[in-house]
């Protein structure tokens, strides 16, 4: 398994796709994951219960954390030498790091994104690929919504369908 890749997750504090409030981030090298981030962002925006009640972040959690372009920053290093970037439903999570991109005027990541709901679906023929039904399958641990689990979750998820023959396309 020659291949270096990255998985991310975005949590938002509303439904402005521009709003994200915490992003984990892994970087997988060989079948082997080499680094894992996590970060809370302050979005600068308003959150709203139905959020708070998933993921757990708070305005009060990110007042004092660091904008988007900042995180940014730090993080997209990660990203270097990266084939591909995965996510579960990877448009959301594509359209978040877009639009915080475009924010603050940051030229976004030219990986392209691939989706472990697809994966999953392909690979193991799950109907029910939400990510806690594919960790459960795989017997993956999550603490789902938080954003470095779920990130590391689809490393995993990717890890596990090249082991068992499956090939990533972008």
């Amino acid at each position: 398994m020659n291949v270096c890749f990255a998985a991310i997750d975005f949590e938002t504090a509303n439904r402005e796709s521009n709003s994200a409030c915490s992003v984990g981030l892994v970087k997988v090298v060989n079948g082997e994951i080499i680094a894992k981030e996590c970060r809370l962002i302050n979005p600068q925006t308003y959150f709203i219960d139905e959020f708070i009640s998933k993921h757990h972040i708070t305005p009060e959690d990110v007042k004092d954390a660091p904008l988007f372009d900042k995180v940014w920053q730090e993080l997209s290093p990660l990203l270097d030498g990266a084939e591909f970037i995965a996510a579960h439903n990877a448009d959301f999570d594509r359209d978040v790091l877009y639009n915080c991109c475009d924010k603050y005027k940051i030229t976004p990541p030219a990986q392209k994104f691939v989706c472990t709901v697809k994966i999953a679906r392909a690979c193991w023929k799950l109907k029910a690929a939400a990510l806690n039904n594919v960790c459960d399958h795989l017997g993956i641990k999550l603490n789902h919504h938080e954003a470095l689990s779920d990130a590391l979750a689809c490393a995993q998820i990717v890890i596990n369908a090249m082991k068992d023959g499956y090939k990533i396309s972008i």
